[in-house]
């Protein structure tokens, strides 16, 4: 939505989208770009409101949130993009009622259509061997930002952290004689995570060769540094990961969650107990953890239809 849209608020529905916006950061410790998506999606409901005629927080109703949502299914949406806006939707209410904005909350019934179950996509063990061998060769020669490249991505894959907890965190976060990471999650919640000894390699060559050679007087406790001295920031990362394994030339999958994905994926076939492999991720509901169960079970029916005679 640009600034002309939310101009056209009234002043009441304005003012409870930026006090909504400033309840995520200050109470609810919401990263940026969370703010950001639901502020989007408060906006875009609060449009849809005003050019139905309703100019305050009171009239919105249950039937006017069901008829947003099905204007946009019918639009060809995303499952997964309605359910986060129906969820988006429920967090404002809610709050309002809460605020004493409204008197009662008309998204108590709202339902949205559930989020379709695609396994995440995950590479295979000897894809990771050989795309990690790509890496150390390249952080052989001894350029810099070759250095650091094959210590994000084997500390990434070794901790299973997201792409956001890696470019946060600075270097008195490592434990190097432990080997563990302390990292700062969703909701502004701390855990520790261990890495291998590949990993604790890859990042004492970035911290002794690597990172001297980026480093600025003002570049600050950062871990990861950017060509030009500056902390890394989250698509630097991608764009990274994305290279490598488009190098790796038998997998289509993109980004660091891939990465994320298969440390999960191979510490379940390894015998990883789910609870830890929660622990590790830091997931706040064991069910999202248990996805990956499905990502094994899936695996080891191919393996059997592979394998067994009478498969």
């Amino acid at each position: 939505m640009d600034h002309e849209e939310r101009a056209r608020l009234p002043q009441e529905l304005a003012h409870a989208a930026n006090s909504f916006e400033r309840y995520l950061v200050a109470e609810r410790g919401r990263s940026a770009h969370t703010v950001r998506a639901y502020r989007g999606d408060v906006d875009a409901l609060l449009i849809h409101a005003l050019a139905e005629g309703v100019t305050t927080l009171a009239g919105l109703d249950l039937s006017l949130l069901r008829r947003w949502l099905g204007e946009q299914s019918a639009a060809g949406l995303a499952r997964a993009t309605l359910a986060r806006r129906a969820a988006t939707v429920r967090s404002f209410t809610a709050w309002a009622l809460r605020e004493e904005l409204v008197e009662v909350d008309p998204a108590l019934r709202l339902r949205a259509p559930k989020r379709d179950q695609t396994l995440p996509a995950v590479l295979q063990q000897q894809q990771i061997q050989r795309l990690m061998d790509a890496l150390a060769v390249r952080a052989g020669e001894g350029e810099a930002t070759a250095i650091r490249d094959h210590a994000m991505v084997e500390l990434l894959y070794a901790t299973g952290i997201r792409v956001g907890e890696l470019a946060g965190a600075d270097i008195d976060a490592l434990n190097r004689e432990r080997r563990a990471l302390t990292v700062l999650g969703k909701g502004n919640k701390e855990r520790v995570v261990p890495y291998g000894v590949p990993a604790a390699r890859a990042v004492e060559t970035w911290l002794s060769l690597g990172r001297p050679a980026l480093a600025k007087p003002d570049s600050g406790p950062a871990l990861f540094l950017g060509k030009r001295g500056a902390r890394i920031d989250q698509r630097a990362v991608r764009t990274v990961v994305e290279h490598v394994f488009g190098q790796l030339g038998d997998t289509s999958a993109t980004g660091p969650h891939t990465l994320r994905h298969s440390a999960a994926t191979h510490l379940l076939d390894g015998g990883a107990d789910l609870r830890a492999v929660q622990e590790i991720l830091g997931h706040s509901s064991l069910a999202t953890t248990q996805l990956y169960t499905h990502v094994s079970v899936e695996r080891l029916r191919e393996s059997y239809k592979q394998a067994h005679p009478r498969a």
